[in-house]
């Protein structure tokens, strides 16, 4: 995955391409950071895992930063927002529909044989380790709570 990022900041650099070129830096940048705080906890550097995980929160952030500036007036900058969103879901794996998302929580909530809301916890650390990157976890836990009541 690093090198798929570095690959296209290559290619955007070749291309003039300004806000591409600073979005893929800023990737690099995060993914630099994990690796230093890795170093200190004496473990590897980021891996493909960590890196979905990092993109995952930077795509989160932006996006609350883009309803933020509407909120707030800003259309400008809330487009840009959501142009460095769609940049960072280049890289990230194909999001799950609703339909998809209920027959993956199904199948999780029959495989570890829960029976009812306390089992909420279980099934969502299953889910979150089976599905990162592809499902959105706050309606995932809605479905979870009803599927289990």
């Amino acid at each position: 995955m690093r090198d798929a990022i570095a690959q296209q900041l290559k290619s955007a650099l070749k291309a003039g391409d300004k806000s591409r070129v600073s979005t893929l830096r800023m990737v690099q940048a995060a993914i630099k950071d994990r690796d230093i705080a890795n170093r200190g906890l004496a473990k590897d550097p980021a891996g493909d895992d960590d890196v979905l995980q990092i993109l995952t929160r930077m795509v989160k952030q932006r996006q609350e930063s883009a309803r933020a500036f509407e909120d707030g007036g800003r259309p400008e900058l809330a487009a840009q927002e959501r142009s460095e969103i769609a940049i960072l879901e280049e890289f990230l794996p194909s999001r799950m529909d609703e339909g998809e998302a209920r027959a993956a929580i199904a199948e999780t909530i029959a495989a570890l044989g829960a029976a009812g809301p306390r089992d909420m916890g279980r099934v969502m650390s299953a889910l979150k380790e089976k599905f990162a990157g592809r499902m959105d976890f706050s309606s995932a836990s809605g479905i979870v709570k009803e599927m289990l009541a």
